[in-house]
């Protein structure tokens, strides 16, 4: 890759200009014919695409799952899905990926998890678990008069419908911003964070992952309390939370530690890129997120350019960019 210092005040960094390569590993490349893309295939094709003009790949989701999500649906950060191989041979993958001098960059997963994570097996189980703060549990706000239970918020889904789903072990609700198996983590218990970065960060670095790309990055502060959303859209009971959710009051400060922790945690001297998927946000937020010397994020993307002449009703966003 090409590193330029033209402009006086830019500082050259690999990231700035590497061409970087999308790989979704369920449809890329089967190595051994069960109709998956495989680990196995991506190495095989890694020469192709170094002959493209590639200096860096990025691979969406490879983690156990049971992919209700296609993969960002996360049981266990340490684990590559069986069907995708074994951890050995995604650590053969980044081994070759750097023999061929490009870089290693993989999905970070983050604002939720799998409900079959043992983490939230475990705060399921009971209100008096360790980890039921891990994520957010409230107990209904009523019951309507066939005497189901009301959900505690008007927050709704980013799949639609409520943003809550109830649980009978417990008898109380969990948030979910998507898909009902997808509780989302609570950042603001600091045994949680300490654990989301050992676990799907720190490994990985451990491993040599050279950057990542940060799925739902500026979701993980929530307004304390989760209040009522305003009533938007006036066709549906449930509205979007984006004004509780995205940006949140203590956002800057989750990336800030998240970021000191991968600097710290590497010690070969490599830099690590970071790629937010920030969503929506004013400009000047978006320069907090990647001003240099504030060490949040690398660089971001966001969705602000697709809802162009949308109403604001119908802007919405998936995991597809």
């Amino acid at each position: 890759m090409t590193i330029s210092s033209a402009h006086p005040e830019t500082e050259p960094k690999w990231w700035k200009e590497a061409t970087v390569y999308q790989i979704y590993p369920a449809s890329f490349k089967d190595s051994n014919n069960d109709g998956w893309g495989d680990m196995k295939g991506i190495a095989s094709k890694l020469e192709y695409i170094k002959d493209l003009g590639a200096d860096a790949i990025w691979i969406s989701p490879f983690y156990d799952s049971p992919q209700d999500d296609m993969g960002y649906d996360i049981a266990n950060y340490e684990k590559v899905w069986p069907t995708y191989g074994t951890n050995e041979d995604c650590f053969a993958l980044i081994d070759k990926t750097h023999k061929l001098g490009m870089k290693f960059i993989t999905d970070l997963v983050i604002n939720h998890c799998s409900s079959e994570h043992e983490w939230f097996k475990e705060s399921r189980s009971s209100k008096t678990n360790p980890k039921r703060d891990w994520f957010f549990w409230r107990a209904p706000k009523g019951y309507d008069a066939d005497g189901a239970p009301i959900p505690p918020n008007n927050w709704r889904s980013y799949f639609g419908g409520s943003a809550w789903t109830f649980d009978e072990t417990t008898n109380e609700f969990y948030l979910r911003l998507f898909c009902s198996t997808q509780p989302d983590l609570n950042w603001e218990n600091e045994d949680c964070r300490k654990a989301i970065y050992e676990s799907a960060v720190g490994y990985w670095l451990d491993h040599g992952v050279d950057g990542f790309r940060i799925d739902v990055g500026s979701l993980y502060s929530k307004v304390v309390g989760l209040p009522d959303a305003p009533v938007i859209d006036k066709n549906t009971k449930w509205q979007a939370s984006d004004a509780f959710t995205m940006n949140g009051p203590r956002i800057h400060e989750f990336h800030q530690e998240m970021n000191k922790f991968m600097r710290d945690r590497v010690k070969d001297g490599r830099e690590i890129m970071t790629v937010g998927e920030m969503q929506h946000a004013s400009d000047e937020t978006k320069k907090l997120y990647t001003s240099a010397s504030r060490h949040e994020l690398s660089e971001l993307f966001n969705f602000s350019h697709t809802d162009v002449e949308l109403p604001s009703s119908a802007k919405t966003w998936s995991h597809l960019n």
